[in-house]
């Protein structure tokens, strides 16, 4: 595009690139110079009171061969991400396919009583409660009671069990914006298409899944992976909340706890960078493998 094609069309679009001129400012500020600033902490020394010192890569060094703590947080958080990213995904989409038929009532309850949990405080106090260690707790109490326990299980301070809890609440936090897109991608596929693919030998609702309805909605599919595998390793408010920062024998601390450990607690930001750094790097190429098999959806 040479310069004169590009000013024209600045000026046939120039209303739309008003528009969009507050938000890329917010974007630009808050998202674009932080992460380009972080990679460039990632090199130095900082610890707030001091101005940055170049170090190279003695903090990537740091944290691969010297920070068994990280390589923890990184199994712990590959091990939540596998599972809960894939899972979380699917039950979006699967909730939102099963009542989006439904009459716009019901369905508006359904949608609202999936998508609370995602965005309500109190469900950390609800699980804290449902998993104490004591007879109180929800869980050992009906265990007790039933004679599969003799004694009350520590699920928030045993090692062995405490990342399975943060899975599970993980999960039953996950239908979010993404179940919400999907709701709406369904609403918006054009019916005429399922009436053309009966003509063409479309015979069960499978075939319509496969064929119409996942094609017409590739934007609401990519969008709500992105969003799935940003929730997914970013897996630490739950860790913290539930578990403590940090959580007994490190066997919950994920690589979110580590950057907050090393960031605000510790004031060593040049080493809390790195640490986002490669988050961020794994969130990248996670959603790249991602939308490359979604493109095959329906082909």
């Amino acid at each position: 595009m040479n310069k004169r094609s590009f000013v024209q069309g600045f000026q046939r679009h120039r209303i739309s690139y008003m528009m969009l001129a507050p938000y890329l400012t917010l974007f630009i500020i808050f998202t674009v110079i932080p992460v380009f600033y972080a990679m460039f902490l990632s090199f130095t020394s900082f610890n707030l009171f001091e101005a940055p010192r170049f170090i190279a890569l003695d903090n990537y060094r740091s944290l691969f061969l010297h920070d068994d703590v990280f390589m923890k947080a990184l199994t712990n958080t590959m091990v939540i991400a596998v599972i809960t990213g894939p899972l979380s995904y699917a039950a979006c989409f699967l909730l939102a396919w099963l009542i989006t038929d439904f009459k716009p009532f019901p369905r508006a309850v359904l949608t609202t009583i999936f998508y609370v949990p995602s965005i309500s405080g109190a469900v950390f106090m609800i699980w804290s409660i449902m998993f104490s260690s004591d007879n109180y707790g929800y869980i050992n109490s009906v265990l007790v009671n039933m004679g599969i326990l003799n004694d009350p299980i520590q699920w928030l301070e045993d090692g062995q069990y405490v990342l399975a809890v943060v899975i599970i609440v993980s999960l039953w936090l996950s239908l979010g914006t993404s179940f919400l897109s999907f709701i709406a991608g369904l609403q918006n596929v054009d019916h005429s298409l399922y009436e053309a693919g009966s003509v063409d030998g479309i015979t069960n609702r499978w075939q319509e899944l496969w064929y119409i309805t996942l094609p017409s909605m590739r934007p609401q599919l990519m969008f709500g992976a992105v969003m799935q595998i940003t929730a997914a390793f970013g897996a630490g408010d739950v860790s913290a909340r539930l578990a403590g920062l940090p959580s007994v024998d490190y066997a919950a601390h994920t690589i979110v706890n580590h950057i907050t450990d090393y960031g605000y607690t510790r004031f060593e930001m040049g080493y809390a960078s790195a640490i986002a750094v490669i988050l961020f790097i794994m969130q990248v190429v996670s959603n790249k493998l991602v939308q490359k098999m979604l493109r095959k959806v329906g082909t």
